[in-house]
């Protein structure tokens, strides 16, 4: 699929800083968009996933509110990979959610034509995830750890899928800027 992308070095200039990571998109992938929006507790992901969903139509799915059950009891590896295969079918989907030791992303992945992985500092997701609710203590052990040990467990994943194409938000700055790449066609 020619989405007309240009390679991108990581050396952009500072009015555009997100970095895809492999490629900088130049068109929308609009209302046939199939994208995983990944990266740790409190980063910002259900927000952008509900904007996105907004801008393109597409169907936001919360993949924390399909993979856990009464009790914050975890589905199965096996379920949960039939359970998505069942859920990321076809076109217009946007899927909001890292399940850190829990999740098998590589389903969503296969099926996806971008990721938006948030790469956001710790102190900004910590200060978020106290705001909002109380969390178990398996949370906090995964998101203090995500960038140690989930974040490379995930670029190593994405790493096998060279088709996908990765769009990193570190920064609110970036982060409007990927909304608008799939808001304009044109951009």
């Amino acid at each position: 699929m020619d989405w007309g992308l240009i390679t991108d070095t990581g050396e952009g200039d500072d009015a555009s800083s997100f970095q895809s990571g492999r490629h900088r998109c130049n068109t929308c992938l609009c209302t046939l968009v199939r994208v995983v929006i990944l990266g740790p507790g409190g980063a910002g992901k259900s927000t952008f996933a509900r904007q996105l969903a907004a801008v393109t139509g597409a169907a936001w799915v919360e993949v924390d509110k399909i993979f856990w059950q009464p009790g914050l009891t975890p589905l199965s590896t096996d379920e949960w990979e039939t359970l998505q295969e069942q859920t990321f079918q076809g076109d217009g989907w946007i899927a909001d959610g890292d399940l850190g030791p829990y999740d098998a992303p590589q389903v969503r992945l296969r099926r996806a034509d971008a990721v938006v992985l948030f790469d956001v500092p710790l102190r900004r997701c910590a200060w978020r995830s106290l705001r909002r609710s109380r969390e178990r203590l398996d949370y906090w052990v995964w998101l203090l750890s995500w960038h140690r040990r989930w974040r490379p467990r995930l670029l190593k994943i994405l790493a096998d899928h060279p088709d996908l194409e990765l769009l990193t938000v570190r920064t609110a700055t970036d982060r409007q800027l990927v909304l608008d790449r799939f808001a304009s066609p044109t951009s």
